[in-house]
């Protein structure tokens, strides 16, 4: 199971509204993403701090949050919120030593879902090629 150590364990959180389930296990099956770490919300903005945090306290390496386009959410401005929250934890990691860039939100847009995907992919890859063990023990 030697795939099983390189493959980072990544949480994603997504918008209902802008994706649909048998997208999100394309997504999964394309990523090498565990599609019980695919947690489907209402609107991108009801992601609040605590299911951030609570993605990293349980083990993930990465966390992706996929909203609507900028313009097009169905509930106002959820995405715009969501996107203000990652920041927030995006700080707060770095702040204890985990450094950034271990969070980020997509925007899932209509007529470009392959760059999404290609970007999402980066960011794995990102996120499989930076070291976590050195962050852990920084902390504690």
């Amino acid at each position: 199971m030697m795939a099983e150590k390189n493959c980072p364990k990544i949480c994603m959180f997504f918008c209902s509204n802008c994706l649909d389930s048998n997208q999100v296990d394309s997504y999964c099956t394309q990523l090498g993403v565990d599609k019980r770490m695919a947690i489907s919300l209402p609107c991108s903005g009801k992601v609040n701090i605590q299911y951030l945090i609570k993605a990293f306290e349980t083990g993930a390496d990465g966390v992706a949050v996929l909203t609507c386009e900028i313009g097009e959410c169905h509930h106002l401005e959820g995405n715009k919120r969501a996107k203000k929250r990652v920041q927030a934890i995006d700080s707060l990691l770095n702040e204890i030593g985990m450094g950034t860039g271990r969070i980020a939100v997509f925007e899932v847009k209509q007529n470009e879902q392959e760059k999404t995907m290609a970007l999402i992919r980066d960011f794995f890859e990102t996120i499989r090629c930076t070291p976590t063990g050195e962050h852990a023990e920084a902390v504690i």
